[in-house]
């Protein structure tokens, strides 16, 4: 049975799993700070302390500073600022990962703590250097998980916008001095390198050859120490990790070079690389840096979104506080020109808000009394109060970048297949190497090891890494400025695919703005008792069929036991009496064997049917006009050869209209949720579906088409079940992300086969001697930054 901590013999806490092997047993431990001293003691072999000491250890606060920081994460008030539960009950967290620089690196950290028990998820994105954690709190602790990732050598910590934007400072800056560095001992080494290439010195001027040799070793040491440290690093956790990145290549030649030029410069006999080594590094750096710069542009559209948000709000008292601490519940009083500085509803006032940093559409709506608005909006012209609804991590605009990163970590088969072709590239790389410098020892060995060299910087594959990841994170920025929310990272894939769209009619084709233009009564109600009762059954609906009959609802509900079959309609009990509203089968019910007090006939003038115990009682002509760029939509769908089916579940006579309107021949009306799921399953297996609709009865043709988008105005199971959401009202963006997507897969094969085709054609070159080191430098870092600049033509 388990005493206490064999380290300290404190008490062990319940869920603590810590344990070591010491002197051939398993020992339990209570903490980390415990863990850390006693795996240092066991790893240097000093395990006799515990063989003869007299007395337990002290509590250890031996524990490294930065330990200590990330054991705070695991407390819940922390926890409260950053992480999420899902749908599952499971914990989320989006992290800033630094040093993450190629797909090796992601590789590494998603291979090491998938092996935890307890993660359910852990997607890495190499553009955006951020991942996503999804984790189970009862079988593991989010420190553990950190701990993990800075033992592997990438510093991990929640995504904060403005911590990041101060490390990436931090980092250019120190780019920045390595960059310098490497760059001002290429030009001095190049000056003493030209001395030595053209020979200038005589037999007896031999001891100053041997100087100039020694200031450049002088010079290039720096260079090799510091300027190119980050490459080693990285190496360094491939090696470790018994992987393979682009930076192994890197290093084994900087540090070959460096060896052989020492050994040149001590003996006087062979070639130096100095200059080499300079100029490799520098280019190299250069190459990073101006790729950070690229990634960063490509990144910074969805991370700037949250700058939006003030850092400070006026609640209705007039005292300042911080945005980040508003509340649910709190009331915030915003003046004109001022950012929202959370989502709320407005209590009092009526302003218009610029909301196009969300939805895309540059005119500013107007909003009024009991209107959501959104944290990062702009106010107009009015003096508004509104009433916090969400905390800053729940807001609208969170979880939209959410989402975004979401998209990004999910990555599409040519994503994943270029990482593996990256990865099993470096290994060829260096077995060709070493086959080079073989074949040249024996048949010219002073130059075996230049065009070895250059054989591993000219093939590094930097482009083949960043030839997909950097298109994808454009693409899908500029969608965000379309206002199309990506939540699946198959989109872009799947869009260009599609040949079939299939699209609702009520809120989607048409504006949803639903009107009662006449009702019909049928017996001994009078007109304005039919709209209370129809008011009331239409209370426990959310659809566009509903917004009608919202005036005439009573002060308090009526009904008893409302029940909502979707596709069909409502009833409820009132007064022992069975009330039922929706379509005419649904309300007459005709199973039933009670005989109706009217023989009312299907009109299809009518689209809304009442009844009470199965008796027909009134009826109501309802309209709702088409949206404006309906009919663009359609047409350039067809244009394009694409198949369009309307499904709705409309009375045919309506859907009849609006088909002949919009010119749509492929009409399904009258059709329930099931209807729409079982029509989706008998369409041709060539088929590539796009799914359009906003409504519960979408849901389940949204979740198993091939592509979905859903309306930002419809129900928010929708929304949950689509691949995309609409967040503007302008369906034209659709075709334009269409075209995007078309871009992107263009832009991905340009890239792919650049960076391959540059390796094979470089390649054989170097191998052939035709390459020298500095000009296989200039060819790998331009092949990088051509790659990254090519992505970033989807950002215009």
């Amino acid at each position: 049975m388990i005493q206490g901590c064999y380290h300290c013999g404190e008490p062990i806490p319940e869920k603590c799993n810590l344990s070591i092997e010491i002197l051939g047993e398993s020992r339990h431990l209570c903490c980390a700070g415990c863990e850390a001293v006693a795996t240092m003691i066991v790893e240097n072999n000093l395990t006799n302390y515990y063989e003869y000491r007299t007395q337990q250890a002290q509590k250890s606060e031996l524990v490294p500073q930065h330990l200590k920081t990330l054991l705070l994460y695991d407390h819940q008030d922390i926890q409260d600022d950053f992480v999420r539960k899902n749908a599952q009950h499971h914990k989320e967290i989006v992290l800033s990962v630094d040093s993450v620089s190629c797909a090796a690196c992601a590789w590494l950290i998603e291979k090491q703590l998938y092996k935890q028990n307890g993660v359910i998820t852990i997607e890495v994105n190499i553009t955006t250097q951020r991942a996503l954690l999804v984790w189970d709190d009862s079988q593991v602790k989010l420190s553990h998980l950190l701990t993990l990732m800075h033992q592997l050598g990438y510093k991990a910590a929640p995504f904060e916008v403005d911590a990041q934007e101060q490390h990436y400072q931090k980092t250019m800056r120190h780019y920045l001095y390595k960059l310098g560095i490497a760059g001002i001992a290429t030009m001095q080494v190049m000056m003493f390198a030209i001395a030595l290439y053209f020979d200038v010195f005589d037999k007896h001027e031999n001891s100053f050859r041997n100087y100039l040799r020694w200031i450049s070793l002088f010079i290039t040491t720096p260079v090799l120490l510091y300027s190119a440290l980050p490459f080693y690093l990285n190496a360094w956790r491939n090696i470790k990790a018994l992987t393979l990145g682009m930076d192994v290549p890197v290093s084994i030649a900087l540090l070959c070079a460096y060896s052989a030029s020492i050994f040149a410069t001590v003996t006087d006999q062979g070639e130096v690389y100095f200059e080499s080594i300079s100029m490799f590094t520098f280019f190299l750096l250069l190459g990073r840096f101006l790729e950070m710069r690229a990634r960063r542009h490509a990144t910074a559209i969805s991370s700037n979104l949250l700058k939006l948000i003030p850092a400070m709000a006026t609640l209705v008292s007039g005292e300042q506080v911080a945005a980040k601490t508003l509340k649910k519940g709190d009331a915030v009083t915003i003046l004109p020109g001022e950012y929202l500085p959370a989502d709320g509803v407005i209590i009092q006032g009526l302003t218009t808000i610029d909301e196009s940093m969300l939805t895309g559409e540059s005119i500013a709506v107007k909003r009024s009394k009991n209107a959501h608005v959104f944290a990062g909006t702009l106010n107009g012209n009015g003096n508004i109060t509104i009433k916090v609804t969400h905390n800053r991590k729940d807001a609208f605009i969170s979880n939209i970048i959410r989402l975004q990163d979401q998209a990004l970590y999910s990555k599409p088969k040519i994503a994943v297949m270029a990482d593996n072709v990256a990865r099993y590239f470096v290994g060829a790389i260096l077995v060709i190497a070493v086959m080079t410098w073989l074949y040249w020892h024996v048949y010219l060995p002073e130059d075996a090891l230049w065009i070895t060299l250059a054989v591993l910087v000219a093939t590094c594959p930097c482009a083949l890494s960043l030839a997909t990841p950097t298109a994808l994170t454009c693409s899908t920025s500029s969608l965000g400025q379309l206002g199309l929310l990506v939540r699946r990272g198959h989109v872009l894939e799947t869009l260009c695919k599609v040949n079939h769209i299939i699209i609702d009619k009520t809120g989607t084709l048409t504006e949803g703005n639903v009107q009662l233009v006449g009702t019909t009564i049928f017996g001994q109600y009078s007109t304005s008792d039919v709209l209370t009762y129809a008011a009331e059954l239409e209370r426990y609906a959310n659809h566009p069929l509903t917004k009608p009959f919202l005036p005439y609802q009573a002060k308090r509900p009526l009904f008893d036991s409302v029940k909502n079959i979707v596709g069909h309609g409502l009833s409820g009990k009132i007064n022992n009496q069975q009330w039922r509203i929706g379509k005419y089968e649904f309300v007459r019910d005709s199973q039933s064997n009670l005989a109706p007090l009217a023989n009312v006939d299907y009109c299809d003038d009518y689209s809304i049917w009442l009844s009470c115990d199965n008796h027909i009682v009134a009826a109501f002509k309802i309209e709702d006009p088409l949206r404006q760029d309906s009919k663009q939509l359609v047409d350039s769908f067809k244009q394009q050869g694409i198949k369009v089916t309307m499904l709705t579940g409309d009375n045919s006579i309506h859907a009849q209209r609006v088909a002949k309107q919009l010119n749509i021949d492929n009409l399904h009306a009258n059709m329930t949720p099931m209807n729409k799921l079982n029509f989706l399953n008998k369409i041709p297996a060539t088929d590539v579906s796009l799914m359009i609709g906003d409504g519960i009865n979408d849901a389940p043709i949204l979740a198993g088409s091939h592509l979905s988008i859903a309306l930002s105005s419809g129900t928010d199971i929708a929304k949950s079940s689509a691949d995309m959401v609409l967040l503007g009202n302008n369906l034209l963006s659709i075709i334009t992300a269409r075209q995007l997507a078309l871009r992107t897969r263009n832009i991905i094969r340009e890239n792919l086969a650049w960076a391959l085709g540059y390796n094979l054609i470089i390649l054989p070159l170097a191998v052939a001697g035709l390459v020298t080191p500095y000009i296989a430098v200039i060819g790998m870092s331009a092949s990088s930054i051509i790659v990254v600049s090519n992505s970033l033509r989807l950002l215009r």
